[in-house]
């Protein structure tokens, strides 16, 4: 081929190459824009809805708000419920992402292997579960074997716990009948024996801590981020409007053997009531839940973790030395 042949078909190759890159970027520019980005579903685009157990509201709230900001063309919309209506969410394929305190069954595995899905299972972090009392109630120390006792009730007054106490009749209160929560309590402490029917479900993790802050008898049992003061940046400290419990894994509690939920003796295992929390992201290919649950995992995720007063999957800790100044 000569030399002048050969330049004339470099010529039209760049020719066809530069009308083929204009029409593509006509193409997008014809598509409107921001909202239209929205539509194509990408790991860092789209539009997604997310099911959230409402016990780790606090948390995920702080993860969307950082993820859409870096990401401008992602729109998460997260739907607090229950953990038993946001899996039931999963299995009805509303939607493609859960954030919940378990991870699936056998059984519910194999729902999903049947309809060729294979859900992928991320723990991003370990809650604690706070037990909390009015600020006028100075009982804020119990062992493991007196919570089991009062939430299958065999104890219901203040008196049995301390014979010194000035209050009454014991009012256990939880988020929800459906929550994670109620679920812990039932296979983590109760086990054997069931709950007592005494107890009172409320509505949300808030209404708990509202309640408690107002009854002088009550014990709510909550998720810890939910009682972390979020104007410590250290995350050493919980609200003023309650006081949380020191708990036991002894017989008797006393305050060297009694731990708060603090991040370093849930880390040190030291405080007893804990649980994990898991994405289960069921989507079939990589698109933005795929990308939301990646950043849940990463070191900027872990890191809003930290912040929120609970105990990372990955992200380490600095341990710190803690007072333990709890009232007897």
């Amino acid at each position: 081929m000569e030399s002048s042949d050969l330049i004339g078909q470099l010529k039209k190759l760049k020719s066809k190459s530069f009308y083929l890159f204009l029409g593509l970027f006509l193409a997008f520019q014809s598509c409107g824009g921001p909202n239209d980005i929205k539509n194509v579903n990408s790991p860092t685009t789209g539009k997604i809805k997310i099911l959230v157990d409402e016990t780790f509201k606090p948390i995920i709230e702080s993860e969307i708000d950082v993820f859409q900001s870096i990401y401008k063309y992602a729109e998460i919309t997260p739907i607090y419920k229950t953990e038993t209506e946001s899996l039931n969410e999963l299995f009805n394929d509303s939607t493609d992402l859960v954030i919940v305190s378990r991870k699936l069954s056998a059984k519910e595995k194999k729902f999903f292997e049947d309809k060729k899905m294979y859900p992928k299972e991320t723990k991003i972090a370990v809650d604690g579960v706070a037990l909390i009392v009015n600020n006028n109630n100075s009982d804020t120390l119990i062992s493991w074997g007196m919570l089991k006792k009062i939430l299958t009730g065999e104890i219901t007054k203040w008196k049995e716990l301390n014979p010194k106490s000035k209050l009454n009749d014991l009012k256990v209160v939880f988020d929800n009948k459906n929550s994670s929560t109620v679920r812990y309590a039932i296979d983590s402490i109760c086990k054997e024996k069931p709950l007592s029917t005494k107890l009172q479900a409320l509505s949300y993790n808030a209404d708990v801590v509202d309640f408690v802050s107002k009854n002088e008898n009550a014990i709510g049992i909550i998720g810890v981020s939910w009682v972390s003061n979020k104007q410590d940046s250290s995350s050493l400290s919980f609200l003023n409007k309650i006081k949380v419990m020191g708990v036991s894994s002894e017989a008797d509690a006393t305050p060297e053997n009694s731990y708060q939920p603090y991040q370093a003796y849930i880390a040190q295992k030291q405080y007893p009531l804990t649980r994990c929390i898991y994405v289960i992201n069921a989507e079939g290919m990589s698109g933005l839940a795929s990308g939301f649950a990646a950043f849940l995992a990463s070191d900027r995720g872990q890191r809003i973790i930290l912040r929120s007063g609970i105990l990372p999957a990955t992200q380490p800790i600095r341990i710190v030395e803690l007072n333990k100044n709890n009232p007897e």
